[in-house]
């Protein structure tokens, strides 16, 4: 097992297994600057409302998208300006996915998180890459991947001396076209030593369930939401828009936006109880 720092500093606050959750949330993908604006400004001030800290995320490129025709986003530098000014015009901190042709050291300088793909966890040198830079990093298990097989990857991540990994479950595959959450996959995450984050969006995705694009239940993510915050998660992820089902990327799994603030205050609930307050 590794060694276990499951607490650690992130953007200000501490999160840990045992710590009252915080939430990273966002667009799936860049569309527009005033979308960025204001899905940003809004989870803002209701997740200050409930006391939940908060991270931004948004991808300035999907390159894992099923065809070559989805959008992926508004392109490298006109997707990371956009970051940068939510970051410093509405002031919270910022998550985005990075790719193995990603100029990192131009992103590290803007975002506070850094995240690794699922399909990408087991690239040892993209993995130590973007360890590198000193940012936190939220990896990804890939939906191909057994919980416990995190902890070498972990161990990829800490040789560069980054001990402030985050692993990320969303889900595996269960036949075609479908993935399942098991709920023991969250406490078998726990050996890894690393807060354990939940994504509670990806999980209901269907993968190519459309033909040229992927599918979702976006009517599970409150059922697998309360299942893994009564399990015991250090972080929540949750993919969020104003109108899921003009999202230009994953809308049938997107969570509505005018719907997230009774489900963080369910979840806020459930959280409260297991933790019950102690470390």
């Amino acid at each position: 097992m590794t060694k276990n720092t499951d607490t650690i500093e992130l953007c200000g606050f501490t999160v840990g297994n045992k710590k009252p959750f915080f939430l990273i949330a966002g667009p799936c993908v860049i569309e527009s600057e005033s979308l960025a604006l204001e899905t940003a400004g809004y989870l803002k001030e209701m997740t200050h409302r409930l006391g939940i800290p908060f991270i931004y995320k948004s991808s300035f490129d999907k390159a894992n998208r099923m065809s070559h025709e989805s959008f992926r986003g508004l392109g490298f530098e006109e997707g990371l300006r956009i970051l940068e000014l939510v970051k410093k015009t509405v002031g919270v901190p910022v998550l985005t996915d990075v790719h193995e042709d990603t100029p990192l050291s131009e992103v590290a300088d803007v975002v506070d998180v850094l995240q690794t793909p699922a399909f990408l966890c087991r690239q040892t040198n993209f993995i130590q890459k973007v360890a590198s830079f000193g940012l936190p990093v939220n990896i990804k298990k890939g939906q191909f991947l057994a919980p416990r097989d995190m902890i070498n990857i972990v161990k990829k991540a800490r040789v560069v001396d980054n001990q402030s990994i985050m692993v990320c479950e969303r889900g595996v595959c269960f036949g075609y076209n479908n993935l399942i959450s098991d709920m023991r996959a969250l406490p078998i995450l726990r050996e890894t030593g690393c807060p354990v984050i939940f994504d509670a969006t990806h999980s209901v995705q269907l993968p190519g369930g459309q033909g040229n694009a992927s599918g979702g239940q976006r009517e599970f993510v409150p059922v697998l939401a309360r299942a893994a915050m009564a399990v015991g998660i250090a972080g929540l992820f949750v993919e969020t828009h104003p109108n899921p089902d003009q999202a230009l990327s994953d809308g049938p799994n997107v969570w509505p936006l005018d719907k997230m603030e009774r489900l963080l205050e369910t979840l806020k609930s459930i959280d409260g109880v297991i933790k019950d307050g102690r470390d």
